[in-house]
């Protein structure tokens, strides 16, 4: 049996375990919501944390809470935030109530009871922790640290590493040509290089996308309390907190335009979503694109190897899979999924509050660090390291009769048709026929029908 301690709050006694530091309305909290088992993120929850360090540091210097308060109250997150089994200490379940008022009090008691061990001072989780704050104003705004956090630290970084990669290696395979393809069917010729940049330039795109909407996402509502009148916080409370936030985590935070808005409604973290999507799309196409070139080795294109990483098939021996795309396109469909969900939570504006808070945090965390471990993962252990397979690219590269549109300005575009489909058909290469089909001659027609010119446009 758990040895217990009796706690109070505001409704009554309940029995707390006897070690733990959160108090009676975390447990409250633990009892009624036996629902995934899924706690906060540690993002969030760090986030979280650090803004109630940062808000005592207000309280103080707005003489809201005394010196040593606020000083207890700071070493007690400094205390968590190096604790590595940090996250022992908040075991609400993340579906829960739509305002994140549990798992704000969660870390208002786990503060308050730390703080109160070790400065032997007895400081109080609403009336000094969550001095000038509401969870209304208080997760919507570590909603915003958490997301920005992780973009500047994580998804930012993985997505310049993986345009780095992709650069390099695209710089490294100039020399190869292959069969362009639209439709899956052959097209035009194109340089690997070509071919590469487009991945690079997707990645870069959604970059400077991230980048244009770190003000909206870097814009707090803490100060505006329970509606957004700001009701028992001081007037510089909020312009104060993101000046000292900027300060303790060198991002630019400042403090929102409309506290109502902010509140009532989660657009900014609905449009962050949206871009973590286009991000997923892109790495979706990067995978397919590799898988496809990867197919094979003898029944497919296989016009590259991927890094063979592990065992295929527990059936067929030899055989080896592309596991790294197929990871990364999986875990793109997942935030493709979180965006939906957060789509869904963003609608869940009541009136003055939106309420689907803790889920949006969930997927929102969750899409951001599934692509920034895939973007690692796509660049380190698959497009790095894969080899070309450089005869299955030229082998059909000069049959492909649809080489022949490059005479299109000389015969016309019915008489070029007539070549293609004659060499289609006869399985021949498309010089050999535009020869005995034309008056160019055969000098004439490999300097018109080579490959690697064709990629140029001079």
């Amino acid at each position: 049996m758990t040895e217990v301690r009796i706690e109070k709050d505001s409704m009554g006694e309940l029995e707390v375990p006897k070690n733990a530091l959160y108090g009676a309305q975390t447990q409250r909290a633990i009892n009624n919501f036996k629902i995934s088992h899924t706690p906060m993120p540690e993002a969030f929850i760090r986030a979280l944390i650090q803004i109630k360090s940062a808000a005592a540091t207000v309280n103080v210097n707005l003489e809201g809470i005394d010196k040593a308060t606020a000083d207890a109250i700071k070493q007690a997150c400094s205390t968590l935030l190096d604790d590595k089994n940090l996250m022992q200490h908040f075991p609400v379940d993340v579906f829960q109530t739509g305002s994140g008022t549990s798992t704000n009090m969660n870390a208002n008691e786990v503060i308050a009871n730390l703080a109160s061990a070790q400065s032997n001072m007895q400081i109080h989780p609403n009336d000094h922790v969550n001095y000038g704050q509401s969870s209304n104003d208080v997760i919507p705004t570590c909603i915003h640290v958490s997301a920005s956090l992780a973009i500047h630290h994580e998804l930012k970084p993985a997505l310049t590493h993986l345009g780095k990669i992709i650069d390099e290696k695209s710089a490294s395979l100039s020399g190869y040509c292959k069969t362009g393809r639209t439709h899956l069917m052959d097209a035009m010729p194109i340089r690997m290089d070509q071919s590469m940049s487009a991945w690079s330039a997707q990645i870069r795109q959604q970059i400077l996308h991230l980048n244009s909407i770190q003000p909206s996402i870097q814009s707090l509502v803490l100060g505006g309390t329970a509606v957004g009148t700001g009701i028992n916080s001081h007037p510089q409370f909020a312009e104060q907190f993101s000046d000292i936030l900027s300060k303790e985590t060198g991002l630019s935070f400042v403090k929102a335009e409309n506290f109502f808005a902010g509140i009532a409604a989660q657009d900014t973290a609905v449009s962050l979503s949206g871009l973590c999507k286009s991000t997923a799309v892109s790495f979706m196409k990067i995978a397919n694109d590799l898988r496809w070139m990867n197919s094979g080795p003898l029944a497919g294109l296989g016009e590259i190897a991927l890094p063979a990483l592990q065992p295929g098939s527990s059936i067929m021996p030899g055989k080896v899979n592309p596991v790294i795309p197929e990871a990364v396109a999986m875990l793109s469909a997942q935030v493709i999924g979180n965006d939906a969900a957060i789509t869904i939570g963003g609608q869940s504006g009541n009136f003055e509050l939106n309420v689907m808070l803790p889920m949006i945090a969930l997927n929102l965390l969750s899409s951001i660090e599934l692509l920034s471990n895939g973007a690692i993962s796509l660049a380190d252990n698959a497009i790095r390291d894969f080899e070309v397979n450089q005869q299955n690219l030229e082998k059909p590269l000069h049959k492909n009769p649809i080489l022949v549109t490059a005479l299109n300005p000389i015969i016309g575009y019915a008489k070029a048709a007539e070549i293609a489909k004659k060499a289609y058909k006869e399985n021949r290469p498309i010089i050999d026929v535009a020869a005995e089909n034309t008056d160019i001659s055969k000098e004439e027609l490999t300097d018109l029908l080579d490959p690697v010119k064709l990629t140029k446009n001079e």
